[in-house]
């Protein structure tokens, strides 16, 4: 069973991954790191680069993933990282159904109100579109 766990920098996605890592002790559990190059940074004077933009998430996926790979270092089955640029409700739902995993675990930020319509909910975009059962984890 292979099982599909979005991660970033944030404590819901640390609890989706306990939660993957409770439930399922021997599965292939799949970590998938997705940089969305349109998020703005910004810095002194406007926008920064693209490509410095780009540059700087690459190195903090890497940081992110050896981090990651520290807390599942007990795990039973086997851990795969993978990092990909793009949306990222469409790249974990794409990756999903390409790579045919059994279930994703995603955690939640919990948005409600004003930020949840403004800045949309990739976890519920990701429970809608997926091609496989989901569980959001807060």
């Amino acid at each position: 069973m292979e099982i599909l766990v979005p991660i970033d920098d944030s404590e819901p996605a640390r609890a989706a991954l306990e939660h993957a890592r409770r439930q399922y002790p021997d599965a292939e559990i799949t970590l998938l790191h997705v940089i969305d190059p349109n998020f703005a940074t910004y810095g002194e004077g406007g926008v920064y680069a693209y490509e410095s933009v780009l540059e700087g998430r690459e190195a903090t996926a890497e940081k992110l993933l050896a981090d990651v790979r520290e807390l599942t270092a007990d795990h039973d089955g086997p851990i795969t990282e993978e990092t990909t640029v793009g949306d990222p409700a469409r790249e974990i739902v794409a990756f999903a159904d390409e790579r045919g995993v059994d279930h994703v675990v995603i955690g939640s930020h919990g948005r409600s109100g004003a930020s949840r319509i403004l800045l949309g909910s990739v976890a519920e975009r990701v429970a809608r579109r997926a091609p496989v059962p989901v569980t959001i984890v807060r």
